[in-house]
């Protein structure tokens, strides 16, 4: 089975939206490293390396995963 690493990525990003806890983008990072990875090379999160349980969404990257969120988990009524 082939893994479309691109779909990931967003739901991942999605769910970042769901552990917000601040107003400054932060969220809680207990994702594979390998996402978080390619989420910072795509400019939506700051440098996941680091010894803090949280990471730092860009502002891009907080629109992002609000959008995202609401796509992929909305019930439509």
């Amino acid at each position: 089975m082939k893994i479309d690493e691109n779909k990931i990525d967003e739901a991942a990003l999605a769910l970042l939206f769901l552990t917000l806890h601040d107003e400054y983008g932060s969220a809680w990072k207990q994702l594979d490293w390998g996402v978080t990875q390619r989420l910072h090379a795509k400019g939506l999160i700051e440098n996941p390396v680091n010894k803090s349980k949280s990471l730092v969404l860009t502002a891009a990257g907080k629109a992002k995963s609000e959008q995202l969120f609401h796509q992929l988990f909305s019930l439509s009524e």
